[in-house]
Parts: structure tokens; sequence; C-alpha cells
């Protein structure tokens, strides 16, 4: 153990090294999503996240968004507390028996037009717990998903130009 303590002092931690941040694009990309949001509804979008049974690390990345680096209400993008009030619905992880019933409560709860967004592998086709006892699948299994954005778990640059293609496609 002596050897251990010895070794981690002189050579400090292993870890990798933070990605550079590419400012200038985080920039280009938000600003974007921000005028196409205001051209559609005139107003900032409003987002709902839902775990429908994931690990979390997706919500990590999703709660990345609302750092100071990030800051995602500056380009027009809200997150709400309940599903009334929400335009887009962000649904994590596989869906598992248990929250089944929930995501289809939150999505009917959701006003028209909405839009459901499958984030993380998990969310796509159930990922590493596809085929568990415990899971429904992805969540295309349980409600219509208008975009999958692949990751695991997903970048939050990812996140924000998927949002993009997704409000510009409609």
């Amino acid at each position: 153990m002596r050897k251990i303590i010895f070794e981690t002092l002189l050579h400090g931690p292993l870890t990798e090294a933070a990605p550079a941040a590419d400012a200038a694009a985080l920039a280009e990309v938000g600003a974007a999503l921000e005028r196409v949001a205001r051209r559609r509804f005139g107003r900032s979008l409003a987002i709902r996240e839902v775990d429908a049974g994931s690990c979390n690390g997706c919500e990590l990345e999703i709660h990345a968004l609302n750092n100071a680096f990030y800051d995602i209400d500056r380009f027009g993008l809200r997150f709400v507390a309940s599903p009334r009030h929400a335009d887009v619905l962000l649904v994590t992880g596989p869906v598992t028996k248990n929250m089944r019933e929930a995501l289809e409560r939150t999505y009917l709860a959701t006003p028209d037009p909405k839009w459901v967004v499958a984030v993380g592998d998990c969310a796509v086709d159930g990922g590493l717990f596809a085929g568990s006892y415990a899971c429904v699948g992805g969540v295309s299994a349980v409600v219509p998903v208008d975009l999958h954005i692949r990751g695991c778990p997903p970048r939050p640059l990812d996140l924000i130009k998927g949002l993009l293609a997704l409000v510009q496609d409609r």
C-alpha cells in the first residue's frame, strides 16, 4: 500500500486531458438554434428531460448544457419542470418496464406540436441494456421519436447540434 501511495504522489493522477474548448463553434451553433427557435415559435424552446431508466451518463451531459461554459439559456433554450410547458422531450436511457407508463403519460401531457428526442445509445435501441428482462427497449418502442442522438453519452455540443437539426427540419 505504501508503494502505491508514493507512486501516486510522484506521478500525479492518471487522467485524460480535458477536450479543447471550441467556443466559436458553440457560439455559432447556439446562435443558429436561437434564430430558428425564435422564428418558429416566437419565443425560446422549452425542453423537458425524462429519464426512462438510464445509468445517468446522458443526464450529466444534459445538465452540462446549463453550466457556465455551454449556458444554453443564452441561445433561447430552457428546461421546464412540467411536460405541459414543453416543446421537446429529451428522453434518456432504455425504457424500463417500471417507466413505460410514466413515459407514455408524459408524452400525452405534452401539448402538440411536440418533438421527442432519444438521447444516447440506450434510448435509441436499448444499448448496453438491450434484451434485459427489465427493459422494454428503446424509446421508439413506447412513443414516436423524431430524432435520435447517438453517443454513450453524447457530448453537449452534439445535443445542441441535434436540437438545431430538429427545429430546422420541422
